[in-house]
């Protein structure tokens, strides 16, 4: 299987990718492998360049594409010098790039609310590193428009003056997410939105989902794919996205719309819980032993270790309020999907809802309201997605939310 086989619906950028790729191993090969400066020259007139930004709708594979495109980079397949495209998805240079222990691919992601000025210091400190052993220094951000304005300038540096032989790839929703003189200086690459047909293909093809619930997980989150998977293969995921689209029928009077309020942020306070019961304890008790302190002991740490974990805990409450904040999100996406199912039927339209298996409670709605009333109620939910973006407190946020709903 070739690494583009996971870009779904994605022809156009997959083509792209390759030719570059193609390029990529034309520059490396031809200057006999050798990391000097005469290699970055020619760069500016191929398909190859030294920094790329992909951007496009959640859910439409950016970070996929990305992390292919990285893989394809290292690809030592035989088969290149036969005139095939590089990315064979087979080799130990794409193996190992695409299950993340490649020694020169870096993949960040993180699961905080921002990168700051340290973390990209020490990626702009490796970026300017010769390869180790594989044929490019790459480095893929899946969060760059998470990128605090001080971090974004220290990466400006990077991408103008980039080493010989690294190539940054950056993730990003829109162009407006990522300072413009760092997205002036790379070149462009727009996904779209997969076909839902598309997403449940490869939903039975790759994770082996029965086609009729790869199908209505598809359907349910409009083509994208990491959700449609989720959804696919989590029970709790469905249990929460159906008590989410209960909501519309609970606010019809103050004392429900608060009630519902509190449940949902409950809910994504819950998801935070889990993820702290998962991840904190281990990460606690690692840092405890690296410290010098006996695992699970409870141990004194040693003498000028205590500002090691206070980091620690400091980041992980800013990894459990991204996960309230993302829990939260996704819920209201639910909720937009919902009303937005609700203009449909009242506008006489039927093509492609996404939420058919309630389409009771979509026509109950409908048939009670009016399409104007349905964009007020589509814009409170969009408010409230701005007020959490802006720090607002989350109950106050999703209070102010559901009253508009029954307000509409």
């Amino acid at each position: 299987m070739a690494v583009w086989d996971d870009l779904v619906g994605q022809d156009r950028v997959a083509a792209q990718l390759m030719a570059a790729a193609r390029d990529a191993d034309v520059l490396v090969t031809g200057a006999g492998g050798a990391a000097d400066a005469s290699a970055a020259e020619p760069m500016a007139s191929s398909k190859m360049t030294h920094a790329w930004l992909f951007t496009g709708p959640p859910g439409s594979g950016r970070s996929t594409a990305a992390r292919a495109f990285a893989a394809a980079l290292q690809c030592v397949s035989p088969d290149r010098a036969l005139g095939g495209a590089p990315g064979c998805g087979f080799c130990d240079g794409c193996h190992t790039a695409l299950v993340g222990t490649h020694a020169d691919v870096e993949v960040v992601r993180t699961d905080m609310l921002t990168i700051g000025v340290k973390e990209t210091r020490d990626l702009v400190r490796r970026a300017q590193l010769s390869p180790a052993g594989g044929r490019w220094q790459v480095i893929v951000m899946e969060d760059a428009d998470r990128l605090t304005e001080g971090a974004g300038n220290v990466l400006l540096k990077a991408v103008e003056e980039p080493a010989p032989r690294t190539v940054w790839l950056l993730c990003a929703p829109s162009l407006e997410d990522v300072l413009p003189t760092i997205r002036s200086r790379c070149r462009l690459l727009t996904l779209r939105t997969p076909s839902v047909d598309a997403v449940a293909d490869v939903l039975v093809r790759r994770d082996g989902i029965d086609p009729g619930l790869a199908a209505s997980a598809a359907r349910a989150t409009q083509g994208h794919i990491g959700r449609a998977r989720r959804l696919a293969t989590d029970e709790r995921a469905r249990t929460r996205r159906a008590a989410v689209l209960k909501l519309p029928l609970r606010v019809d009077d103050v004392g429900g719309c608060l009630k519902a309020a509190q449940e949902l942020v409950d809910a994504a306070a819950e998801d935070a819980k889990q993820v702290a019961e998962e991840i904190d304890t281990k990460e606690t008790e690692e840092l405890r032993a690296a410290l010098g302190a006996a695992a699970g002991t409870g141990g004194r740490l040693p003498r000028g270790t205590a500002g090691a974990m206070k980091d620690l805990q400091d980041r992980q409450k800013r990894r459990a309020t991204r996960t309230q904040r993302d829990s939260l999100d996704l819920a209201l996406t639910d909720l937009t999907a919902f009303y937005r199912d609700v203009l449909a039927l009242q506008l006489g339209s039927e093509v492609a809802l996404a939420n058919t298996d309630v389409r009771d409670a979509l026509e109950r709605i409908a048939s009670g309201s009016k399409p104007e009333r349905t964009l007020r109620r589509i814009e409170a939910i969009r408010a409230c997605r701005q007020a959490l973006d802006s720090n607002v407190a989350p109950l106050l946020a999703v209070e102010a939310m559901t009253m508009a709903l029954r307000a509409g």
